[in-house]
């Protein structure tokens, strides 16, 4: 049995292994890079992933970001696809088949139909002499480190240097192609990553649940405004419709006195309050909120309140 000292060395023994094998791919980055990204970036159709045991779940992976950040693209299993998968591919697609020996087998039909078809083949294998290498219109090499596994045979380094491959393809694509925060939250609408890619009027409060005044409202009025809405602020607004100032809860307990209603609301509003647009990330609002101390914001169009979005919104749907 391993002592717990033995345990640890042999957990940095595993991370070294692979941060060598990333350090070796990096150095060995070339122009073949550009030449997959042009293909990807080009095709009129897919990106089809294709691999076998460790490679195919890797390769599933890479299909998964791929399509997330803007690049159509899904896994092609190379045994289902020699029992009629194969139909899943089209002459406007591109292939990426992953090996690190570049001789498995199950690949063969796969490759044979990009060729048939003239579907452009990416080959990511260590050995470019392979027959996957050799089939390959590009080669994107993998280190030849060996695996971390000590016995040299379980699929370690090799997959954590793919996995990081698939990565720079994926990245590299979102930058090529101007991939913005709105694209990706197309693609992610649920989860918390969903929530924090929402946009202000998607959740902010509209119509008669706005909180409002007119500038010549009494203290009274404002209050009963304040108290039907339950959002714990009153605006106040011009005879234009503009904003004008904000009254809070925390404005009603510092200006608490006897004469209070006898007020106008505009007497006891703060000014030119923080505002926002609506085209502002919620999680970019609750920063905002975060960093002035306060609970609400009221969202502007010229200058005029077309919603509200309190604190509690962003906390209701995971935003914190």
């Amino acid at each position: 049995m391993m002592t717990r000292e033995e345990d640890l060395q042999s957990a940095k023994r595993t991370i070294e292994k692979e941060i060598d094998a990333l350090k070796i791919m990096e150095n060995e980055i070339s122009d073949s890079l550009s030449q997959a990204l042009d293909l990807m970036q080009n095709t009129k159709g897919r990106v089809i992933i294709t691999g076998m045991g460790k490679s195919g779940h890797i390769g599933s992976k890479i299909a998964a970001t791929l399509a997330s950040t803007g690049t159509p693209s899904f896994f092609v299993h190379p045994g289902e696809a020699s029992h009629g998968d194969l139909g899943m591919l089209t002459d406007e697609d591109i292939v990426i088949a992953i090996s690190n020996s570049g001789e498995t087998k199950e690949l063969s039909d796969i490759i044979l139909y990009c060729k048939r078809y003239g579907i452009p083949l990416i080959a990511i294998t260590k050995n470019p002499h392979s027959a996957l290498g050799q089939a390959g219109d590009v080669v994107l090499k993998l280190p030849d480190n060996g695996e971390a596994c000590p016995l040299g045979l379980a699929p370690t380094s090799s997959t954590t240097a793919t996995l990081v491959l698939g990565d720079i393809l994926a990245i590299t694509l979102l930058e090529r192609k101007g991939f913005t925060k709105t694209d990706f939250r197309q693609r992610h609408p649920g989860g918390k990553l969903g929530a924090f890619l929402q946009k202000v009027f998607d959740l902010m409060h509209k119509d008669d649940e706005i909180p409002l005044v007119s500038d010549a409202a009494s203290m009274q009025e404002a209050l009963l405004t304040m108290t039907s809405k339950m959002l714990g602020c009153v605006g106040i607004v011009d005879k234009d419709g503009c904003l004008e100032g904000i009254i809070t809860d925390g404005d009603l307990r510092r200006c608490m006195s006897a004469d209070i209603f006898n007020k106008k609301a505009s007497e006891i509003m703060t000014r030119n309050p923080k505002t926002i647009e609506g085209d502002m990330l919620v999680a970019e609002a609750l920063k905002t909120m975060n960093e002035k101390h306060i609970t609400q914001l009221f969202v502007l169009k010229d200058r005029k309140p077309v919603g509200i979005l309190h604190m509690h919104d962003c906390l209701r749907i995971g935003v914190a």
